[in-house]
């Protein structure tokens, strides 16, 4: 009888708690969700896992850090044109924040509400819990198979081609872009899809890092192990970006014609042009930015 009548005080307590979450999002944010152009199954959940029920959820949370902790500006959001496209950025900061900031940028941001699917490494499959998380968010693992079949469905893909390099530099190459895998240009190929650069400041402070210990991360399992001001002395709460403000330059679409199994040579022609035009926003930004805090 105890067992039962505590069962039941915890469901309702869950559920009353995920209906104040709900209650804290506005009509048009969950509008803006119910618009985002994915296709699930009868149970709301795409053949990824996500779920847009599930990033209601989430989304206040999200969004006190968008708007109050980071406080993002978002320049250029219209040049993300509607259908299929693939947003290219420069990463950074030791955890993946410049990804939520900039899918929470397309979703809150503009007339028009884009839902970004985040590509993710491979290792991330191996945490547990986080792995769900991301799941229901909308990351997927970035496989060229998950990549051409979303794309093919008229979504919005957010690519890192630096990939852990470019996350775990150390702050002595912050803005200094990592070299450009080609997987995202072979992908815009064959799918036909523009490219939009997007440049984001603010990351590289967030968690500066001085030394990585990959040998500590391998015994991990991560690809990484950043040394920083906070972490790991300060575990958990050296994991806290600091309350830097991000700013976020969306470039003009970018299209390019060429077979997709061309070779490294040629791809590589078109990919490095999509980073001069990222380091050309960054460059831009960064003369215009007067401290990392305002």
């Amino acid at each position: 009888m105890l067992d039962s009548t505590l069962k039941v005080l915890f469901q309702t307590g869950v559920q009353t708690a995920v209906e104040a979450m709900k209650s804290m999002i506005s009509t048009a944010e969950c509008e803006r969700l119910d618009r985002i152009p994915t296709k699930l199954n009868e149970f709301g959940y795409d053949p990824f896992g996500f779920s847009p029920e599930y990033v209601k959820l989430v989304l206040p949370i999200v969004q006190w850090f968008y708007k109050y902790y980071f406080r993002v500006e978002a320049h250029g959001i219209g040049n993300i044109p509607d259908g299929r496209v693939l947003l290219v950025a420069n990463h950074s900061g030791q955890l993946p924040v410049d990804g939520m900031v900039i899918a929470s940028s397309t979703l809150l941001e503009g007339d028009r509400p884009r839902f970004m699917r985040t590509m993710v490494e491979r290792w991330v499959t191996t945490l547990p819990f986080v792995s769900i998380f991301l799941a229901r968010c909308g990351q997927v693992i970035g496989i060229p198979e998950n990549c051409e079949k979303l794309l093919n469905d008229g979504e919005a893909i957010l690519v890192f081609p630096e990939g852990v390099n470019g996350i775990s530099k150390t702050f002595d190459k912050r803005y200094q872009l990592q070299d450009f895998g080609r997987g995202f240009m072979r992908l815009a190929l064959s799918t036909q899809s523009p490219i939009v650069p997007v440049a984001v400041i603010g990351a590289e402070e967030q968690m500066p890092s001085f030394y990585n210990a990959k040998s500590i991360g391998r015994l991990l399992g991560a690809p990484a192990f950043p040394i920083t001001p906070t972490f790991p002395w300060l575990f958990p709460l050296g994991l806290l970006p600091y309350p830097v403000k991000y700013r976020i330059y969306f470039g003009e679409p970018m299209h390019f014609d060429g077979d997709p199994n061309d070779d490294d040579a040629s791809i590589n022609r078109k990919v490095d042009q999509v980073k001069a035009q990222i380091q050309r926003l960054l460059n831009t930004g960064l003369a215009q930015r007067k401290n990392i805090f305002w």
